[in-house]
């Protein structure tokens, strides 16, 4: 953006008055999100200085430059705006010594006036370059608020993802994005979606056209930006495919640079997958809490297989035996295959670990 664009900003809510040089403001490009000080450039340090950042001159640099004479202080301006700077301004409605306004003029660098205080000013401009100069990207998907978790949903046209979407709102969930989810970044580190202004709150669906989400489902249904905590892509099922079953594996999708936690979930018939999506963000509500259900339930299943009695006699427990471990043990999913022992249901279907001694 150019410093005339920043000082236009209703974003700013401050007052900039311009002092001098504001003839270049149109020219002067501004392309990085944070302030600086002016410090050591004003006794002819320059190194560290970025022209493309917005200058403060506040209390502490023009109590220095009342120090000084009035042609020390023209050199002292004329290296600092010699720099090549897109804009600065003097905090504190301190109107600075007619030197420091000439020389501006001379090298047509704006020099403007805020009536706020230094560190009001820094945030005051700060809020409006994150906004304005933040990093952005669009993609084809579809963004929803499932338990206060972003879920961007995606996958290739016409798997389904508007239709989940549908389904999710039913549920009393609310659409953020159909079909184009523009995103940005924020720091710490945080994306944001939100809707095409063009296709904002409407959803389309297959055999039925556009729908406008906020007059069939009211305006509780629908919200205008929300941060992506989750990745969800759908896949078309496929037997010959592996898909994770344990979920201790976590794979991550960049987005602007941001690792977000992806699961895949392959899609058919009967899969009901409004259901398997409300899943997924409880159990990201839980993760959130330090809580990983597969990590608990793997590390239980090894802590049952120690010998209760070496916990009881203080001896070391015995080694975990191989077929133990997750990244090697056969599953057996079907109640044919499960090692059935006393007192055992066989009508249950939660897997067991296969030991390999079993069949000899």
């Amino acid at each position: 953006m150019t410093t005339a664009d920043l000082v236009a900003d209703p974003l700013v809510g401050l007052k900039l008055f311009p002092l001098a040089g504001t003839a270049s403001a149109s020219e002067r490009l501004i392309s990085h999100p944070r302030v600086q000080k002016t410090g050591l450039a004003l006794v002819g340090h320059g190194y560290g200085v970025v022209p493309t950042r917005v200058q403060i001159i506040g209390e502490t640099e023009l109590s220095f430059l009342a120090t000084l004479d009035d042609e020390r202080k023209r050199e002292a301006m004329r290296f600092f705006y010699g720099l090549g700077l897109s804009c600065v301004i003097v905090t504190g409605n301190n109107r600075p010594h007619p030197a420091i306004l000439e020389e501006a003029d001379k090298l047509s660098v704006p020099l403007f006036l805020s009536e706020a205080r230094s560190s009001r000013t820094i945030n005051a401009v700060h809020a409006v370059l994150d906004e304005r100069l933040a990093p952005r990207t669009s993609l084809h998907g579809v963004l929803v608020d499932v338990f206060t978790v972003g879920l961007l949903i995606l996958g290739k046209s016409g798997i389904g993802k508007s239709e989940c979407a549908l389904e999710l709102i039913m549920r009393g969930h609310r659409l953020i994005a159909d079909d184009v989810v523009h995103c940005d970044w924020r720091p710490p580190g945080l994306v944001f979606g939100v809707p095409d202004p063009r296709l904002a709150h409407h959803l389309e669906i297959r055999g039925l056209g556009i729908l406008d989400v906020k007059e069939i489902f009211g305006i509780t249904a629908t919200r205008e930006r929300k941060r992506i905590d989750m990745v969800v892509r759908l896949v078309e099922w496929n037997e010959d495919e592996e898909y994770e079953r344990l979920g201790i594996d976590d794979q991550y999708h960049r987005l602007l640079e941001v690792p977000v936690r992806e699961v895949t979930v392959p899609v058919r018939p009967a899969r009901d997958l409004g259901a398997i999506l409300e899943i997924a963000a409880r159990n990201e509500l839980l993760r959130r809490r330090g809580i990983n259900t597969s990590q608990s339930f793997i590390e239980r299943l090894r802590t049952s297989r120690q010998p209760a009695v070496a916990a009881v006699h203080g001896a070391v427990p015995p080694p975990v035996p191989s077929y133990l471990d997750v990244s090697t043990h056969d599953v057996a999913w079907d109640t044919n295959e499960r090692d059935d022992g006393p007192g055992v249901s066989s009508e249950s279907h939660a897997w067991v670990v296969r030991n390999p001694t079993d069949n000899e």
